[in-house]
């Protein structure tokens, strides 16, 4: 017997933005409304201070670049304008520079930097790199925000580097991520600004450049650029993932990583304890917990979210990308009943392509179609939006399979909208939505820079010092 298929199909989330005002698009939200944090105030930044790291070029070049691109950015019929960061549009916002406020690369570090070798060269930038912003960290007004604007000839020679260690064995490094681990310690969010994206040599529209540069700026300078609407009050959704600490050997090693948000989107990251995990001898190569660590695991979340929100959360939602192994349900379980009213444990395959529902049209299938195939649940995060008639994606989308569902608080139907919504909570971009929810999305971006920290530092919880 066939199984039979189900489709059902959820609407495009709304957006909040300044005064209340919603829409489903965040650049035409911004556009016509202004960020949410700018009416009324919460955490709205009036002015931003903006820090360099570079050559005297490289720093000329970027603060031309930032002056113009803020004034705003015409576009063609298949993007959105940017209105520009200003004071009285856009993001209702005004970039502030100084001289004091450039770390500059003389000549002579740059050519001491380009005569070492691979490893050597990749660590002796670091060196430099931190030195500069270490000197601006200290100014007594210091900048809020540093853009690292490299020469092409350093930044191709030092993006990244591997090497063999006699006792870590293989090891790659890559310099955004090594500086953004270190950086933090700084307390000053950072911005890489390639010399391709300043001189137009981007393959990106430069409307759509400037609207991803300047949101994540807004936020990681303490803005609100929108804010969900339909998600649960009362709720931490919780993320989990796993990352591999740096030079850790035989593969075994793993440290649980957590990223945890509230109804309003704000999120925080959360290093969980290590764990010994051999992917040959337990036969899967996607680390799991067993019952006493998955226990510690939500209950540093749960005491971490009272702190920050003075009290216990009424629901916590559990996002995972592979399947919850029976140790992993049972502390999970026994830890979130004696604390919450309420929780559901669902895990998700973003990568599955196999299969796909076929349209007679020549548009692909809508965003927020779900379908299921006798008991696999399936949901469309990218494709066809109907409210702008357009589709934000350049290949043929896929959809996500829901591959474990634990709990029966809360009916599939809700959660699935939930993660609709969280598909469009990345402050790094603008894009409308991407295809995994927020809870997952950061995670193999997050683990990269959590690997380079050390164990014995206290990695910032932050979302901005990661991006």
């Amino acid at each position: 017997m066939e199984p039979i298929i189900k489709c059902q199909y959820f609407e495009e989330p709304l957006l909040q933005f300044a005064d209340g005002r919603e829409h489903i698009d965040p650049k035409i939200g911004i556009s016509r409304y202004g960020p949410k944090s700018f009416s009324p105030k919460r955490k709205h930044p009036d002015t931003v201070r903006i820090g360099f790291i570079g050559s005297a070029d490289t720093i000329d070049s970027a603060k031309s670049w930032l002056k113009k691109t803020s004034e705003g950015v015409l576009c063609d019929e298949d993007h959105v304008e940017f209105p520009g960061y200003m004071e009285d549009r856009g993001f209702f916002s005004r970039l502030i520079f100084d001289q004091d406020w450039n770390g500059q690369l003389t000549q002579k570090e740059i050519d001491k930097i380009l005569e070492k070798k691979p490893k050597e060269r990749f660590e002796f930038l670091l060196e430099i790199l931190e030195e500069k912003l270490d000197l601006l960290s200290k100014k007594d007004q210091p900048p809020q925000y540093i853009i690292v604007a490299l020469p092409d000839n350093i930044y191709g020679k030092c993006k990244g580097v591997d090497y063999r260690d006699q006792e870590k064995g293989l090891v790659h490094r890559d310099l955004r991520r090594a500086f953004k681990a270190l950086a933090m310690k700084y307390q000053i969010p950072t911005q890489f600004l390639r010399q391709k994206t300043i001189d137009g040599r981007e393959k990106d529209d430069p409307s759509k450049v400037a609207w991803n540069f300047f949101t994540g700026l807004y936020f990681k300078a303490g803005g609100i650029p929108w804010g969900p609407i339909g998600l649960t009050p009362g709720t931490c959704y919780v993320g989990i993932a796993f990352y591999r600490p740096l030079g850790s050997k035989f593969n075994s090693m793993q440290t649980s990583l957590v990223q945890a948000f509230d109804e309003h989107g704000d999120g925080l990251i959360l290093r969980g304890p290590e764990f010994q995990w051999n992917s040959y001898r337990m036969n899967s190569r996607s680390p799991h917990l067993n019952d006493r660590d998955a226990n510690n695991l939500i209950n540093i979340v749960l005491d971490r979210y009272e702190k920050e929100m003075g009290q216990t959360p009424q629901r916590v939602v559990i996002h995972k990308s592979s399947t919850f192994w029976p140790g992993e349900k049972d502390g999970f379980k026994q830890a979130l009943g004696q604390r919450v009213k309420k929780f559901d444990l669902m895990s998700f395959d973003t990568r599955q392509s196999h299969i796909r529902l076929l349209t007679t049209s020549s548009y692909p299938p809508l965003r927020g179609t779900r379908f299921m195939v006798g008991d696999m649940d399936f949901l469309y995060t990218t494709g066809f939006i109907s409210e702008l008639g357009q589709s934000h994606v350049l290949h043929v989308p896929s959809p996500i399979l829901i591959t474990d569902h634990v709990g029966q608080d809360t009916p599939r139907e809700t959660l699935l909208k939930e993660v609709l919504i969280m598909t469009k909570m990345n402050w790094n971009s603008s894009r409308l939505g991407g295809k995994a929810p927020i809870t997952l999305r950061f995670s193999d971006i997050v683990g990269e820079i959590m690997r380079e920290i050390p164990s014995d530092r206290e990695p910032m919880p932050q979302f901005k010092f990661y991006m």
